[in-house]
């Protein structure tokens, strides 16, 4: 069984060899521990992979992402990170003042600039499953050109110009969707996060209105093309696992030891598929391997029936010791 098949077979509930297996180094991995990232996809090979594709260039970008400073990204936002190897945060707002928004403009083009001439072939060549990942995150850059302080405002209140941003972007982010549904990818990806530790960031009914009309659509142009819906959500997000189902979410990336697992597994197994994670808040940067190896145990033991519904997907922080992520995949493994 390739690893295209291993995952599928995840998804469609029709028993896999094994769940499959994906990690998420964070920027100070690849920059720092490469020997050591090197080490880990040798002895436990992945079973995803991005396509050979990119993004046009962007007019406003400047500095360098990841890099201790400041760097701008395609939107404008000014990022702001005190070390080498970590996103950083907003400090530079576009929009911080409404009085913008009549003149702001989307990085139409990245998308009218993209180069995916080759992905289809990196695609047919590949054993692999292969996810694009998307700028799609509407919550969440309304943040960044706004201030997260203010978007709560905005949405307490019912700005209308939040409504229009909202817009602006949601059109933007149907064509980025459109854009790689078209190709040959067995998944498109989007993200938002969504929780606190104990709960959503706003309320659901909020969500439901404001946000989730903007998921489906997303939803249904991917499905519609064949292909998998993954999307990604920090935080406490259990209150919108039914609508993710019924939406058509594939695959759910969720910091599930910020809920109860078990009650996500009574609730929702089968019916989703869980990919990952384990504990990177806790077990992983601070704990030993034998604590790592029973936060996968849990999670084996809530979800992992041999049906499928289940990917063996963790993190890699700055923090995290190669020993634990490596007990990790070979607690996986057995």
């Amino acid at each position: 069984m390739d690893s295209r098949e291993r995952v599928i077979r995840t998804l469609e509930f029709s028993s896999p060899d094994r769940a499959p297996r994906q990690v998420w180094p964070l920027p100070a991995i690849n920059l720092f521990r490469q020997g050591e990232l090197d080490k880990l996809l040798s002895r436990y090979p992945m079973d995803f992979d991005a396509p050979s594709g990119s993004y046009g260039p962007a007019e406003r970008a400047r500095g360098e992402a990841h890099r201790r400073g400041e760097y701008v990204d395609a939107w404008g936002c000014v990022w702001h990170a005190l070390e080498d190897g970590v996103v950083g945060e907003v400090r530079g707002l576009p929009l911080a003042n409404w009085s913008a928004l009549d003149t702001y403009s989307p990085p139409w083009e990245i998308i009218d600039g993209a180069d995916l001439s080759d992905v289809n072939r990196s695609c047919s060549e590949s054993s692999k499953f292969i996810i694009a990942s998307t700028e799609t995150r509407p919550f969440e850059r309304m943040q960044f050109l706004r201030g997260t302080e203010n978007v709560f405002m905005d949405l307490a209140y019912g700005v209308q110009e939040a409504c229009r941003l909202r817009d602006m972007l949601h059109d933007f982010f149907v064509r980025d969707i459109q854009m790689w549904a078209k190709t040959d990818v067995d998944a498109v990806s989007f993200m938002d996060d969504w929780g606190s530790q104990t709960s959503l960031l706003i309320s659901p009914e909020v969500w439901r209105s404001f946000f989730k009309p903007l998921y489906k659509d997303y939803c249904d142009i991917i499905r519609g093309s064949g292909k998998y819906v993954f999307f990604h959500s920090d935080g406490f997000i259990e209150d919108i696992y039914p609508d993710l189902i019924e939406i058509g979410v594939s695959a759910v990336n969720s910091q599930l030891m910020c809920m109860n697992v078990e009650r996500l597994a009574a609730k929702h197994k089968g019916r989703i598929t869980f990919w990952g994670e384990v504990d990177r808040q806790h077990a992983q940067p601070y704990g030993t391997p034998e604590d790592c190896r029973a936060v996968v145990r849990r999670v084996r033991k809530a979800l992992d029936d041999g049906a499928g519904g289940l990917i063996a997907q963790c993190e890699w922080g700055t923090l995290d010791p190669f020993e634990n992520i490596d007990a990790i995949f070979d607690e996986w493994s057995r």
